[in-house]
């Protein structure tokens, strides 16, 4: 099914290579093999990144699934990046930065604590870039009861870029978005890193300014 499946991306039969992927996948399931299953989901998300997007979105989806079932979430790290890294590409930046926060809590299942702080700071970068700063904020409040996050280096940038975007201060935020914590982010997110500040700076420190400066009030994280 998976040879049949690359025969039909290179005959251009886009339709099928789906088909077959999951047919494929179908077969090792009934096996009880969720690796070979959740591989064969994701080499037909692979294929149609160009040609069939959302339907690979979502063939990442049930890949990173079956491996969230069977309790292999560390087998599906790659996956998550990939599934949000093609949200990017189509511009659905909530479902690129969900993916990340789906990473975050698959590390925090497996003691990976690097990978849960880079998903959380990825999350920030994409809403902050998608202009949505509340929901950046509300990100950032979330993670910051996980006490990793907390005392990590992804935390001080976050801080750092919620902050200047409360003062309005584009200059900041600029340096803030070359932090060395960033620079070890998926390519994808350090190139929404580098073109911020995107939105209306001025608009966002009015709206702050009428929420009582308790925006960051780590202590209050409802």
């Amino acid at each position: 099914m998976e040879n049949a499946g690359a025969l039909a991306k290179e005959l251009g039969l886009w339709n099928e290579v789906s088909d077959f992927y999951r047919r494929a996948s179908e077969f090792y399931r009934e096996c009880g093999r969720s690796q070979p299953a959740s591989d064969a989901l994701a080499k037909g998300a692979s294929a149609l990144e160009d040609k069939a997007p959302e339907e690979a979105t979502k063939l990442y989806d049930d890949a990173c699934t079956l491996l969230e079932e069977d309790g292999k979430e560390q087998m599906a790290f790659d996956l998550y990046r990939a599934a949000a890294s093609l949200y990017v590409k189509l511009e659905k930046y909530s479902d690129a930065a969900a993916f990340h926060l789906r990473l975050g809590s698959a590390a925090d299942k497996c003691n990976a604590v690097n990978s849960q702080c880079k998903a959380y700071l990825s999350a920030i970068i994409i809403y902050l870039y998608a202009h949505d700063f509340q929901q950046a904020q509300k990100c950032y409040n979330d993670c910051s009861e996980v006490q990793g996050f907390l005392s990590s280096d992804q935390n001080r940038c976050a801080m750092k870029l919620l902050s200047a975007y409360e003062e309005g201060d584009a200059e900041e935020i600029k340096r803030a978005a070359q932090s060395s914590a960033i620079n070890h982010l998926d390519h994808v997110v350090i190139r929404l890193a580098r073109k911020l500040p995107t939105g209306d700076l001025q608009a966002i420190k009015k709206d702050v300014g009428g929420d009582d400066g308790d925006s960051l009030d780590e202590d209050d994280l409802t």
